[in-house]
Parts: C-alpha cells; sequence; structure tokens
C-alpha cells in the first residue's frame, strides 16, 4: 500500500534518529515523521498554489503542536482538549521560524504553512529539535522554493564538560542550555539560557555544535537526493526595478534629510509628506503603486542607511559603531507595588513592576515534558501609544510572549533559591516608548525592579543588543540598535548577562548565516556593553537589593518539621490549620518534606503563625529544663504550659526541696516557673519537676 515509503537511518549524539517518508501525510507538499528515540514528530510543509494579493512579505506560519497524550496525560479544565498553545510550544515555533525564514526566496509571496505535530515524547531526545529537523527536512524534500536545509542540536553545559543533546538528567544540572541552528557553511540561529556562562566557553559551544550540524546536514542531503521533489515555479513579485530606480533619483536627497535625526517622530513627520508627494507624482505612470508603496518606501529607506554604515560609517542618529544611546535608570516609581524600575535608552522607555507572592501563586504548568510549576515569571506589554501608533489593546501576540521569556531566561540564573527567598515573582514590563532593544530594555528593568522589591539577586543583569550590516564580504558590527538599524540591518544579536558571564542570548537574522568572526565580534562587542550598562547606569540607581521587602508585600517565614507531624498541624479534616489561619490571618503552605511556608501582610501575624505551628510539633526533651505558666492546680499538683500546646504536671512531691502541704504554698495560677520535663508516664502523661529544676 505504501510503495513510497522509505526510512532513512542516522545517530545522533548516540541515539537513535529515524526519518519516515512516504507513509504520512502525503497531500502535503512535504512531509516526514521524525523519530528520535521515542520522540516522534510529524512534519508538513504546506504552499498556497497561488501568492497572496496585496501583500509585500512572505506569508509563512509555524506552529509546533503539543499534544499531551505523547506525554500520556489528559488536559486539564473542563474541556478536556488541547486550546491555545501553550508559551513553551509558542516559544518552541519561533526558535524553528526565525531560521527558516531568512532562506525562503525575497519575492515568494504563497502562503507557506510549517505544521509540527508531536505525537510521542521521549524526556531524553527533545521534540523541538526532532521538529527543526524535519521542518527542515519537509521543505527540501517538498516543491516549495527554500534555499535550505538546516539542522539544529542543544548543548548542555556539565560539571565543565560541553554536551550534544542532553539528557533530561544532564540538563537538571546543565550550566547552559543552549539551541543552535546552522548550514553547512554558516550558523542561522542561536538562542541560550546560561548560568553566566564565560564568552569563550559560550563561543566553543556554538562551534561544537555547527560541527555537529555538519554530519546531520549530511544525512539529510541523501534523503533529498533520494525522495526531493523539484521545486515549482512562482510569479515573483519582486519590485519593478526601473520603477525602483527612477522614484529613488526623484526623492534620494529628501529620504536622506528625513532619515538624518536621532528623533523617531520627527523622522516620521519628515517622511510623510515624501510618501504623498511619490503617490501623486508617479500614480499615473505607475498604476499599481499604491499597493506598493510600503516596500518601496521600506527599500529605498534601506539602500540608504546601509550606504552609510558601510562607506561613511555613519549612523542615523550620528552615534560611533560602538557609542551607547542617552541612558537612565530610576526605581521606586510607586509607592504601593512591591518594587518597580524604568530603564531608559534613548527612545526607549520600559517600565517594569516586580510582585511578590506566596508559592502557592506559583505559575502551574501544563505541558509535554515534566516541568509543573515555576515561581518566577516575566510578561512583556507593547501597546500602540509605545510607537505613536493608534490601536487597540489585544492579547499578547508571539513577538510579545517571546520577549517576555526572553527577559525572563536572563534574570533566573542570579535569582535566590526557595529556601533563600520563599516567594513567587511576578515581573511585568510596560513598554511605555520603543524605538528599538525592547526586550533588552526589560531585562534592565527587570534587575532594577527585583532589587527595588528587596530580592536578594546574586549579581545585576544587563542587556543589550548587536547589529550587523553586511555587502558581500564586507561586514561591520554596531552596538545598541535602534529601530531603524534592526529593521534595514542583517541581524539583531542579543546578549544579557552579568560581570560574570551570559545569562542569555537571542539571534535574528536576514541574512543566511554567520561566520565564526562575527560571532566572536558580537559577543566581544555586547559584553563590554553589558559592563559598561551595570556599573554606570543600574548600580547608580541602587547599588544593592533593599534590606527588607516592600511593607505592603507578604511577609514569608520557612520552617521545617517532623513530617510526621504533618497531620497533627493540618488536624481533622483541616480544622488545626484553617484555626491559625483564622486566628492570625496568615497564609500556610505545607509541603510534603516538611517544609512550611508562612505568609502573612506582616511579620507579627506571621510569627504568631510559627509559634502556634512550634507547639503543636514541638518534642520536649527527657532532661531538659524549660520555662513555664502555671496554668491550673489540683489538690496532688500544679498543670505547667512549658511551650504553646504542651502542658505536663508537676506532682506536690516534685514542688520544692521541702515537704509542701498544699501546692498553694508554693505557686498560684500565671506564676511563670522553671521545670524539668521528666518524661511521660505509662498513661502518656507529661511529667515536670520544679524541685529538679533548681
Amino acid at each position: 500500500m505504501f510503495e513510497n515509503y522509505r526510512v532513512f537511518e542516522y545517530t545522533l549524539a548516540g541515539r537513535p534518529l529515524k526519518i519516515e517518508t512516504g507513509k504520512m501525510a502525503g497531500l502535503a507538499n512535504g512531509s516526514c515523521l521524525v523519530r528520535y528515540g521515542d520522540t516522534a514528530v510529524l512534519c508538513c510543509a504546506t504552499a498556497s498554489a497561488r501568492p497572496r494579493d496585496g501583500i509585500d512579505f512572505l506569508p509563512l506560519s509555524v506552529d509546533f503542536e503539543e499534544r499531551l497524550y505523547a506525554a500520556g496525560k489528559i488536559p486539564g479544565g473542563y474541556l478536556k482538549r488541547e486550546g491555545r498553545p501553550s508559551e513553551k510550544a509558542i516559544l518552541a515555533s519561533r526558535v524553528i521560524d526565525r531560521p527558516i525564514r531568512p532562506l525562503f526566496p525575497k519575492d515568494l509571496r504563497n502562503d507557506v504553512s510549517l505544521s509540527l505535530t508531536v505525537m510521542s515524547v521521549d524526556q531524553d531526545c527533545s521534540p523541538e529539535i526532532a521538529a527543526m529537523i524535519g521542518a527542515s527536512t519537509a521543505l527540501s524534500i517538498s516543491d516549495i522554493p527554500w534555499n535550505g536545509p538546516i539542522g539544529g542540536v542543544f548543548m548542555g553545559l556539565v560539571d565543565g564538560e560541553l554536551i550534544v543533546n542532553p539528557t533530561e538528567a544532564q540538563r537538571a544540572k546543565s550550566d547552559l542550555d543552549l539551541t543552535v541552528a546552522a548550514s553547512m557553511e554558516k550558523v542561522v540561529m542561536i538562542e541560550a539560557g546560561a548560568n553566566e556562562v564565560e564568552d569563550d566557553k559560550m563561543f566553543e559551544a556554538i562551534m561544537m555544535a555547527h560541527e555537529e550540524i555538519k554530519k546531520l546536514l549530511g544525512f539529510v542531503g541523501e534523503i533529498i537526493a533520494a525522495v526531493g521533489k523539484p521545486k515549482f515555479e512562482y510569479p515573483s513579485c519582486e519590485l519593478d526595478h526601473d520603477m525602483f530606480d527612477k522614484i529613488f533619483a526623484y526623492c534620494e536627497k529628501d529620504l536622506m534629510f528625513a532619515l538624518d535625526t536621532d528623533d523617531k517622530s520627527v523622522r516620521d513627520a519628515r517622511v510623510k509628506p515624501i510618501y504623498d508627494d511619490i503617490v501623486e507624482k508617479f500614480s499615473e505612470e505607475y498604476p499599481e503603486l499604491s499597493t506598493q508603496m510600503e516596500e518601496l518606501l521600506y527599500k529605498m529607506q534601506k539602500v540608504i542607511v546601509r550606504r552609510w554604515l558601510l562607506e561613511d560609517g555613519k549612523r542615523v542618529d550620528g552615534r560611533r559603531l560602538d557609542q551607547i544611546r542617552p541612558l537612565n535608570a530610576e526605581v521606586g516609581l510607586f509607592n504601593r507595588v512591591h518594587g518597580s524600575g524604568m530603564f531608559t535608552r534613548g527612545q526607549t522607555q520600559v517600565v517594569t513592576i516586580a510582585t511578590l507572592g506566596t508559592l502557592a501563586e506559583a505559575q502551574i504548568l501544563d505541558g509535554i515534558d515534566n516541568e509543573t510549576e515555576k515561581r518566577y515569571m516575566h510578561h512583556y506589554n507593547m501597546p500602540g501609544f509605545s510607537t505613536g501608533e493608534a490601536k487597540p489593546s489585544r492579547s499578547p501576540g508571539r513577538r510579545e510572549i517571546g520577549h517576555g521569556a526572553l527577559a525572563e531566561r536572563s534574570l533566573v540564573p542570579v535569582l535566590p533559591s526557595v529556601e533563600e527567598f520563599p516567594y513567587s515573582m511576578r515581573l511585568v514590563s510596560e513598554v511605555v516608548s520603543s524605538n528599538g532593544s525592547t526586550s533588552q530594555a526589560s531585562v534592565c528593568g527587570s534587575t532594577l525592579a527585583l532589587m527595588d522589591a528587596g530580592v536578594p539577586i546574586k549579581a545585576p543583569v544587563a542587556g543589550i543588543s548587536c547589529g550587523l550590516i553586511t555587502q558581500g564580504e564586507r561586514w561591520m558590527t554596531m552596538i545598541d540598535i535602534q529601530g531603524l538599524e534592526d529593521f534595514y540591518g542583517d541581524m539583531d544579536f542579543k546578549v544579557a548577562g552579568t560581570h560574570k558571564g551570559i545569562t542569555s542570548i537571542q539571534m535574528d537574522l536576514k541574512i543566511d548565516g554567520l561566520t565564526p568572526e562575527i560571532i566572536k565580534e558580537a559577543l566581544a562587542v555586547t559584553h563590554k556593553g553589558r559592563d559598561y550598562i551595570i556599573d554606570e547606569i543600574i548600580l547608580k540607581a541602587i547599588d544593592k537589593p533593599r534590606d527588607d521587602v516592600s511593607p505592603y508585600a507578604p511577609k514569608m517565614i520557612t520552617m521545617h518539621i517532623n513530617p510526621d507531624k504533618i497531620r497533627e498541624v493540618i488536624g481533622s479534616g483541616g480544622k488545626v490549620i484553617q484555626k491559625i489561619v483564622a486566628d492570625t490571618g496568615a497564609k500556610i503552605d505545607i509541603e510534603d518534606d516538611g517544609t512550611v511556608y508562612i505568609a502573612a501582610v506582616n511579620r507579627d501575624s506571621a510569627n504568631a503563625a510559627k509559634t502556634i505551628i512550634d507547639g503543636i510539633v514541638f518534642e520536649p526533651e527527657v532532661g531538659a529544663i524549660y520555662e513555664g505558666k502555671v496554668t491550673r492546680i489540683i489538690p496532688i499538683g500544679a498543670f505547667v504550659e512549658f511551650a504553646p500546646g504542651k502542658e505536663g504536671m508537676v506532682h506536690i512531691s516534685k514542688l520544692d526541696n521541702k515537704r509542701t502541704e498544699k501546692v498553694e504554698d508554693v505557686v498560684s495560677v500565671g506564676d511563670t516557673v522553671r521545670v524539668k520535663y521528666l518524661g511521660t508516664d505509662e498513661k502518656n502523661r507529661m511529667n515536670l519537676s520544679m524541685r529538679d529544676a533548681k
């Protein structure tokens, strides 16, 4: 039945990689089933038969589809089916999209869809890497025009040793979470989270990944040779060269004047009349001009900006190539929030707010891996007014989720442990003005807000981006790119880290890849930039974390009890713990290992709850001396509460060194006395002695 069915086998990082073609999804332009260990991902590439009208970009969609059955799970919630993609699925889609998109022909306007469905998960064999390899293979063997293939691997760093595609156990101990995608000649994508890894070690990891990918691409090349289809012809949507040259010659000087400013609003105001003038003068000669104006204006500005950089070393705002825009940092902007910071870089401005909560407020995750919750969350919002656009607010898109996740992973390596700081933390970065590098401004704003909130981070983190302009073999980098340089340049290489090392990298490319020399230069440039930001901006705004959390933040106490005592603290039907909560106003979370987290609006309430729990779990030591209060008297002795909830009796014979006729001759109710704990009798009653405590 499946006469075209083929299986191709390879070994990747010591585990079997199988790519099957000709059996599933035969109506897609290209498809394959990738099996890596027991992970299986169905990868399908589909293109529309005709280009989409009225657009000046490639309509590409990449969807990494998580299916919880792949991990043997039933979705939570009422509907019991997968809903919107998880954050991890969106991030995986972006990681695969970024290396694939630049390799399509620039004039292709056909809709292209990549659907990557995870059907089985082996936690030791990354479904994201399997999907990236499968997406590249499906496109390469299809008839869709594409200049691949590319391959990808994860890199880990365990005990100083670099590991290709680490297992789940190795990832748990790794100081590096690096994804690299590459063609046979160049690196096309880098995404990393790292525990302050040094630049040289990061560069070594990237190069090691590229060598592994080259071997993998030899295997993919065999598949393409065996089952690949000829690429289909398509109508080119490239602008008419004669029209471009004529209009550019007409408005070149005006555009150069319009772009020659460091103020985005001035630039936009100058460009608008040029736009209107072109439409008025050339619409009759070129009837389709109105639908092509955005692309035409983009390409004309791109020529000017790139020419300035390559030929004159001139930046739009007049800076040197190694010069950072004017910077400013502030903390403590709002009294009632738990922590706040504002970071300004040129016309980019981000306000970040930190909120501290109990560990019970950690985010619950429902995905195909084994991570079930996270206590540190970072969210990023970029409303229309930040770019001067009048548009309504919408739920966060993939870009906002990606930028939030990048800032989040940048700070995770410097956060205190749960034992040191038993809080959940949510940071929200509000972009109030945008002219490039908002994600890295969010990193800096997060450092400010965390320190202002009293979070004892290990070291301040700063982020900055490096741009690139290429022309043939010529290339140059520039630090701290603004929006126009990002828009018309070839690279946005974002690096965040401390003085000690890198905590995150994200690289966006518009060209076919980077050489080792460019990567090394970008790492060096960004290291110098983040050192400057930390020393001259962040630490001058706030030199260390606050000594205590905000008075409006919950106050947390951590204590440890014998796990055998948990039942006593909770009580039958939860009655005991509910009474503690009602009496003190505190929130109490108890882990199975006996760790107790107490949260309250003030320290007194938290301490009151701790005192009650201490009393419940208290186990007196035979022979130890305690101080207690006489609670009641009976003819044969006095009862003394020597710990919260712990009461024992001092027999009349043990009240004093001399004979006692009446208990009242020695003590009265309410007296504070010293007692020695003698142990329990046959009825499990606690026996005390005042005589032996003297």
